[in-house]
């Protein structure tokens, strides 16, 4: 069937259909008014269904003129789940998924995938397995298509494989012990696979980081787990390692505080784990404390009900990528958790703390972000500037714990003088509260989605609704007065013999692009590993400056660069990552480069 687009909203009704789904997926969005009428809807959808196809989608980015602050773009009107959980495959298709006990979904499924038929029943019109609560979206397209969830993942963490598998762990209730894969592909079939193998303790909002070992990722915290483990497991007969800094952090009168701890990996090959408000370096191939750091300044807690976020600041290859640096944003105040199951949001933290974990001096660096925050992401951009994007300003994570919410992003350059540090980009309609992620993507928009503070999907009567709306925030680097500024036809070239577009530790490689005029005095290669964002954590995220060994130019305005890999999996773990020129502050669109064992 030829497909056409349509699209059609009636008492805030929007259906959403996929072609490049089979004929037993429906993409469908409910008000939760008239439950009983709800029948009669379900069967003109399906009347619907083999008439018509929707998709919305996004105006041109080349044509973009934001000015400094950015703008905004609508992608889709209806993703089908909520983006409570978003990662970036290098096929550059974006997997989000949410939780199957929400029950239905925006994406009604024809038939389970045990192959039974979905009908307008009252039963199968509230059975979770007959909508999906996880789909790809493919980027250049613009569309969704439904993937398979045997278990609930609610609140769980993941991390990507060195072939581009992403390992996804625990969850809620039968999904809490349980390890899930989804490797992608480019015909469109792959789903996810869960594995026999279970984890040693319940994961419910734990975190995760791939270590330098190839393919093994550490996995800490979680409600009632003050613990860690590996996956794949050290040794058969040992599952999980008691974290005695899981203990000391713990405030169960404020649901824990230390749930969802910030995880980064040193260069040193240490782990650097954040709590509450304490951090450690940890030894985790001895299970031994390296060290412990300064408590960060000032009241409040960063971590998950608390929910600020971090990042590590980008490696660069000047000092050998041996100067580690994180940086801590938001929070909230002491007491928020309790003050918001009474109704009363209190105002979150607005400081930030960088602190330089590698060497032997260490000290909390304090800053103001322009306004209070909570419940945000911090990404990482090509540039090396932080973007700190969603959340809100009062209150607590949880269900309908928050108020106010923060609809300006900040961009924050790492690299300026204090006091002018921080910027206020362009604001967005579209609240992002409790539940909603984003992602940075090669073309360089940050795609956003989700947001849902109520247990259910609910789309009216309540202050903040489930929101299935898929944003892109176009930074101000993308306008179109920086055209000529801008690296394009990008392409990697390897040393002969290298198999299969892979490149060593500490190997050379080439990267040919094309500029409309003579390059800046600064261009430089970045390499950026796409994390696993949720509930404001962007696990597994990080940028390396890599080291340009030479550049020619010529006359035709080609460029041909000689770029070094980093040195070892302690500073960049094997896998993919989106290879980017950044000439004068302009990144170009980028490339996927995988770095390997040798």
């Amino acid at each position: 069937m030829t497909a056409m687009h349509f699209g059609f909203y009636q008492t805030q009704c929007s259906i959403n259909f996929s072609s490049s789904s089979s004929s037993q997926y429906q993409h469908i969005t409910f008000s939760m008014e008239d439950k009983k009428h709800f029948p009669l809807a379900f069967k003109l959808m399906v009347v619907l269904f083999s008439l018509l196809h929707c998709v919305c989608f996004s105006s041109a980015v080349s044509g973009s003129s934001g000015g400094k602050k950015g703008q905004w773009q609508l992608l889709m009107n209806n993703t089908g789940v909520v983006g409570m959980h978003m990662a970036l495959t290098h096929h550059g298709t974006v997997i989000l998924f949410d939780q199957t006990g929400a029950g239905r979904s925006g994406y009604g499924l024809r038939r389970r995938y045990n192959g039974t038929r979905c009908r307008s029943t009252q039963h199968d019109l509230t059975d979770w397995s007959c909508y999906a609560h996880s789909v790809e979206y493919d980027i250049p397209p613009n569309k969704v298509r439904p993937l398979r969830l045997d278990t609930d993942p609610w609140c769980s963490s993941g991390s990507f494989l060195s072939n581009g598998t992403l390992l996804q762990i625990g969850g809620y209730g039968r999904g809490s012990r349980r390890i899930r894969y989804f490797r992608s592909c480019e015909n469109g079939r792959c789903d996810w696979r869960q594995s026999k193998t279970l984890l040693s303790h319940d994961r419910w909002y734990a975190s995760s980081q791939i270590l330098p070992e190839k393919d093994r990722a550490i996995v800490v915290g979680g409600r009632q787990a003050l613990s860690y483990e590996f996956v794949p497991k050290l040794h058969s007969n040992r599952g999980s390692f008691d974290l005695p800094f899981l203990h000391r952090t713990l405030n169960r009168n404020e649901g824990g505080n230390n749930l969802y701890p910030f995880l980064h990996l040193s260069s040193d090959g240490n782990l650097f784990i954040f709590a509450n408000r304490d951090s450690i370096l940890f030894n985790y191939r001895q299970n031994r404390l390296v060290k412990n750091f300064p408590r960060i300044p000032g009241a409040g807690s960063r971590n998950y009900p608390s929910s600020g976020s971090s990042v590590i600041l980008p490696l660069d290859h000047t000092n050998r990528f041996q100067k580690v640096e994180v940086m801590v944003c938001g929070g909230a105040a002491s007491g928020a958790h309790q003050a918001a199951e009474q109704g009363r949001f209190l105002k979150g933290l607005s400081s930030c703390g960088r602190m330089v974990i590698s060497g032997n001096t260490h000290k909390w660096n304090m800053e103001n972000m322009p306004r209070p925050r909570l419940l945000n992401d911090m990404l990482v951009l090509p540039t090396g500037d932080i973007l700190i994007i969603n959340g809100a300003r009062r209150g607590s994570a949880g269900w309908n714990n928050a108020a106010d919410p923060s609809l300006q992003p900040y961009l924050y350059r790492p690299k300026k003088t204090l006091g002018r540090r921080f910027s206020v980009l362009k604001s967005t309609k579209i609240a992002r509260m409790y539940h909603s992620s984003a992602i940075l993507i090669p073309d360089g928009r940050v795609l956003v989605a989700g947001s849902n503070p109520n247990n259910k999907y609910t789309f009216r009567n309540v202050r903040y609704p489930t929101e299935l709306r898929l944003q892109a925030f176009v930074p101000a680097y993308m306008d179109r007065q920086y055209h000529d500024t801008r690296p394009g036809n990008v392409s990697i070239h390897y040393a002969s013999g290298t198999y299969g577009g892979r490149v060593r530790y500490g190997e050379r490689f080439s990267v040919r692009f094309r500029l409309g005029k003579k390059p800046s005095k600064t261009v430089e290669f970045s390499a950026y590993a796409p994390p696993f964002t949720t509930h404001s954590i962007s696990m597994n995220q990080r940028m390396l400056k890599l080291r340009c060994r030479s550049m020619v130019r010529g006359e035709d305005g080609w460029i041909n660069a000689t770029v070094e890999a980093p040195p070892s999996p302690n500073v960049a773990p094997s896998g993919y990552y989106m290879l980017t020129v950044v000439n004068g502050g302009i990144p170009s669109t980028s490339q996927w480069i995988r770095f390997i064992h040798a």
